[in-house]
Order: C-alpha cells, then structure tokens, then sequence
C-alpha cells in the first residue's frame, strides 16, 4: 500500500478519522526566557477546543510536565508530558511504570545542580526528569553541558539536548516517536506539528506509519533554532506560533 503526503485541505475533511499532534514549546506557546511564563498565544486554545469536536484525535506531545501542561490546556485534550513518561485524558492520569523509582534520584540530582550548576542557569523540575536552561545566559552553554553530563555520569540520567538547554532523563525508553505510535491507534491520515529536537523522533514514527499505509503530514514551526533535520522532514513549513493558531482555525472551519 502507498501512502500519500497530506495537504491542509485533505487533513481537514478527512478530520472525523485523523490524528493531530502538536509540541506546546515553540508550537503552541512562543520561546520565552522563562520556561515556567510559557503561555499558548491569542487564539490557540479555542481553536484546539473546537478542533477536539471534530478530530478523531487532538493530542499534545511535550517534553513538558502534566503539572504544568494541564493548567495551560484544555480539559478536553490528550496530553503525554515529558516525552511520553506521564499521559492526561479524560479516563485516566497515566504515569510510566519506571518512571516513579526515578523521581528521588531526579529530586537528588536537581539539588545538586541548582547548588553547584554555574551562575546563570536555571533548574526545571518536572518530578520525572529535569532541564538545565542557559536561555538567559548564552556564554555558559557549554559549562551547562558540562554540569550535566557531570550529573547523568553520577546518577545514571540519561542526556538530551534541547533549544538552550540539556534535559535529564531516566533511562527508558520512552520519546515522542513511540509515544506517538502508541497513541495513533487506526487514525487515518495523521499529522504532526514540532520544532525542535525531541520532534525528530515524532517525525520518523510518521515515517513508519507512512511506509505502512497511513497518510501523514509533517508540519514544522521554524526559527533560528530549528534543527535542519526537522526542517528537512517537513511538508509545510510555518513560521512562528501565531502561524499555528491560522493553521488551527482553517482546519477547525
């Protein structure tokens, strides 16, 4: 079976049977210097809600916590937080098995690092993981990296970069790739809208659905700090979160 790339206008009348995934950071809400005042922009929320009546499926997929995304999102989403480690819909609060044994080392090591990280970078707590930003502080991402990799080598946290910043993460296998190909079910075509690094595995889980048979479109919210790999994979292109918000309003008329 050949699958075939979307357009905007097949994704919207096929809604009734489609997926629609989207990232929260630079996706819904624009970068901001402090992670925690991340607020989806003028109009994204009501678009997501009147889309969720006409999706077979509307899900976000963040690296983000379900402690910080349920306050900023719609009662009536799905939302995996922290790559796919912790899951919110309207049945159950879903958390990976693994993850809670990791939540005292994760507790331990964010200690640490506020303690003995450089001046200038900020510890993001999210319970099951954590991310040291530099945002603030461009000249001391390397110093970040080395503060990290300091901290995965004494814990057993695993590395991953991230748009200013390095995230630590229990060791299991778990991103937005598989995270997404565990939610798709038989939705048929399915789209994703990323633009960082995290989303890279979100687009070759597309990959795989596509060789399968599904229809997909890849969408990509570029900027300055976009990763050519993404931006590469994409079948539309659009140019800031403000552009996603036009995107959701089309395919919720």
């Amino acid at each position: 079976m050949t699958a075939s790339v979307l357009t905007v206008d097949d994704l919207r009348e096929r809604a009734g049977s489609a997926a629609l995934f989207l990232d929260y950071d630079g996706v819904l809400a624009p970068i901001v210097d402090d992670p925690s005042a991340a607020r989806p922009g003028p109009g994204a929320l009501a678009a997501l809600s009147e889309l969720t009546s006409r999706f077979g499926l509307v899900a976000i997929v963040s690296g983000r916590p379900l402690s910080f995304l349920s306050q900023h999102l719609p009662d009536n989403l799905v939302v995996s937080g922290l790559y796919g480690l912790e899951r919110l819909t309207a049945d159950e609060h879903w958390q990976h098995p693994q993850a809670g044994v990791w939540r005292e080392t994760i507790h331990d090591i964010a200690g640490r690092a506020e303690t003995r990280g450089p001046a200038g970078m900020t510890v993001e707590h999210k319970g099951a993981s954590l991310t040291l930003h530099y945002r603030a502080a461009p000249a001391i991402g390397a110093e970040v990296a080395r503060c990290a990799a300091e901290l995965a080598a004494s814990s057993g946290l695993v590395m991953r970069d991230a748009k200013m910043s390095v995230e630590l993460h229990p060791p299991i296998e778990v991103d937005k790739g598989s995270t997404l190909l565990e939610m798709v079910e038989d939705h048929n075509p399915v789209a994703m809208v990323g633009d960082d690094l995290g989303d890279v595995a979100a687009f070759r889980a597309l990959d795989e659905l596509a060789a399968a048979g599904r229809d997909v479109l890849r969408i990509v919210v570029r900027n300055d700090e976009t990763p050519a790999e993404l931006v590469d994979r994409a079948d539309l292109l659009l140019n800031d979160p403000a552009e996603v918000v036009e995107l959701l309003v089309s395919l919720a008329e």
